[in-house]
């Protein structure tokens, strides 16, 4: 079966083979360096091509989130741009709290890197507040 196959639009499905493409390539750079591919060159200037590859796939995949969005009927864009927008303030709002938290009290580090999933998680939970009532 096909995964694609059970979404009702054709912006849906070109939703899903775009981000199961980019986040392929996200995955396979990560694993690269989990399993320490990437070694020799850590702490190198050759690093920051390393950074750079990781993150284009995350670009991508935002890229392919607003691209369903615009391809896709006005009340599905606007409930999903409601959730994005949201979801978006939430992450920052967090990520902002929790730098001060590290300036100020002496909370531990986060890389910058988690508001991607910070991002997504928001994203899940305000779906279940911004509603589909077709």
């Amino acid at each position: 079966m096909r995964i694609t196959q059970n979404l009702p639009t054709p912006a849906g499905r070109r939703y899903v083979i775009r981000t199961t493409a980019f986040m392929t390539g996200y995955m396979a750079i990560n694993i690269g360096a989990i399993f320490g591919a990437f070694d020799d060159i850590q702490g190198k200037p050759a690093a920051w091509l390393l950074a750079l590859a990781v993150s284009a796939p995350v670009a991508g995949q935002l890229w392919a989130t607003l691209a369903m969005m615009r391809d896709s009927d006005e009340y599905i864009r606007g409930i999903f741009a409601k959730q994005f927008i949201l979801a978006a303030g939430l992450a920052m709002a967090i990520a902002t709290a929790w730098g001060f938290g590290e300036s100020f009290a002496g909370a531990p580090h986060v890389p910058a890197w988690i508001i991607y999933p910070l991002f997504w998680a928001m994203f899940g939970l305000v779906a279940m507040v911004v509603r589909y009532e077709r």
